[in-house]
Parts: structure tokens; sequence; C-alpha cells
């Protein structure tokens, strides 16, 4: 039996979803060591009592969303890994590759708490773009339309029927007008996220990259650029540049999954998306939710 451990990205966040990890080994002091880094109380932002003072206090805020999730993920692989518990491999969906990186071994909390830090001030601060979610369409139809419109691409090909198209405004519209579709519906997002538009951000994020030591994994990571298994820290430093300007390939990855035998997929973190994914998508697959102290005795 071959076992995939898959981390959610922003989107998966909820008021709450801190409180039922609070018993766990470790926990306060990590959102202590979190909330020191960031200059702000990340619990109480999770819990909806933060106060209205100077800084972001909302846990939407893409300043708090990706690294409470990165904290709460890492804080789940931990107790996992404690109890003896492995992957075969592990793949994470935009901001979750970093918690992949992170259970694989590629480095260390602080190293991982540091990138998540830049990374989402640099994302938060690449505004002026816009995101559309489109279910149920004509995948030739679509790839047609971005080719043929400037300033959008298709920034999350979560599956056959889902996809998220990224860029600017009037772009991105023009392509849900002309889609045939059962669904579009803009995001609630304040950049252009996944594309072209994050050139400035992702050169930034790099050269923080570039300061940062990356080892050789212990179990094999698929990206989301590209979703081929690698141990390589060199490699998986690369495709981790190339993340913020290029498509989360989702769909892919699932088929490189099934394609290495996985029939276990664990999604660690709040709510059940990737796990939706994959009952639509993977074939025989059984998928597991882990999102709580009490999952973790299951």
């Amino acid at each position: 039996m071959a076992i995939a451990w898959v981390f959610p990205g922003q989107g998966s966040q909820k008021v709450g979803m801190a409180d039922p990890l609070l018993s766990m080994s470790g926990a306060n002091e990590r959102f202590s060591q979190a909330s020191e880094l960031l200059g702000r109380d990340l619990l109480a932002i999770c819990q909806g009592e933060s106060g209205r003072g100077e800084g972001p206090d909302d846990l939407n805020d893409t300043r708090n969303t990706q690294p409470a999730l990165f904290v709460i993920e890492s804080l789940l692989v931990d107790n996992l890994i404690q109890q003896g518990r492995d992957a075969s491999l592990v793949a994470g969906h935009s901001l979750g590759e970093l918690v992949a990186l992170y259970a694989a071994g590629a480095f260390n909390l602080e190293t991982g708490l540091q990138l998540m830090k830049v990374r989402s001030e640099l994302m938060a601060a690449a505004g002026g773009g816009a995101m559309t979610a489109v279910i149920g369409f004509d995948r030739s139809q679509l790839e047609e339309l971005v080719r043929a419109t400037d300033g959008v691409s298709i920034a999350n090909d979560n599956s056959d029927a889902q996809v998220v198209i990224s860029g600017r405004p009037d772009a991105v519209a023009a392509v849900s007008d002309q889609l045939t579709c059962k669904r579009a519906i803009p995001l609630a997002v304040s950049g252009a996220f996944h594309s072209p538009f994050m050139a400035e951000a992702a050169h930034q994020f790099s050269a923080t990259l570039d300061a940062m030591a990356f080892h050789d994994t212990r179990i094999p990571v698929l990206s989301n650029c590209d979703p081929s298994a690698s141990n390589t820290g060199v490699d998986l430093k690369e495709r981790l540049k190339q993340q913020m300007t290029t498509g989360v390939r989702w769909r892919e990855t699932m088929v490189a999954m099934t394609e290495q035998g996985v029939d276990s997929l664990v999604e660690i973190g709040p709510g059940n998306v990737l796990s939706g994914l994959a009952k639509r998508s993977m074939a025989g697959i059984t998928t597991a939710q882990i999102s709580s102290s009490g999952d973790l005795g299951q």
C-alpha cells in the first residue's frame, strides 16, 4: 500500500481551525513562535478574537492565512511522525507545497516559518489582479480562449472539471463570459496568484530561497510546477522558485500519484478539498482527513 500525504492551500482556512489542535504537543509554543515572527497574535487571529489594532488581523488576509495554515499543517505532520507514521510521497496545493517540503525534510521549522512569512507578504503586496474558478467546462474551448486573450492564464488545473484562471480583471472576466461552463465563481483574492503577474514577487522570493539551505528529502515530493517525484533539494528549491508564476498542476499530480501506486490519500489540514478532488479523479482511492488531535488517534 502506498500512502500520499497532501496539504491544502489558501481557501481551506476557517475561524476556529486551531482549537482542535491546542491539546497537541507543542501547539501553543508553535503559535507563539509564529506570532513573535509575524509581530501579531496568530492564534487569536485563527480564533477570530484579534483586536482592531495595527497590522492585519483578519484570518482571510493572505499575510495571516498562509502562516496559520503552515503552523497547523506542520503541527499535524510532526505529531504523525512522532507516532511512527509516514508517507510514500507528499504533495501540497500552492502554499501547501511548503508544508510538503517540510514534511519530507527539505528544511527545518524555522526556515519554513521564515519562508511562509516572506511568501505571504510578497503575494499580498502583488495586487491588481483577479482569479475565477470555472467548473464543468470544455477544456479545448478554455485553452483556446486563454491563448487568444492577453493577460490571463490557467492558475490551478485542479481536475478535469475544475480550474482557476488568473490575470488582469478584464481579461479574466472576458474568458469567463465567453466560456461555456456550469459555473464561474470569482474568488476573493488580492492578486493574480500563480500567473506572470507574480513575476516581481517571485523574483524577490527567489532571492530569499537562495539564502536558504534545502536538503535532499527522505521521501519524494511532487511539485506544483513539475509533478514528477524528486528527492533532490536543489531541484525542489528551483521548482519552488517557479511556483508563484506558473499554474498548480494538481490534475497531473493526481495522475502521478496513481502511477506511483498510491491507493491511500491523507489530507492533512482543515477541510477536504483535495480529498474530494481525489475521490472524483483517482479510481479506487481511499481518503482520510486529519485536522485535529482526535484524528491523530485513528
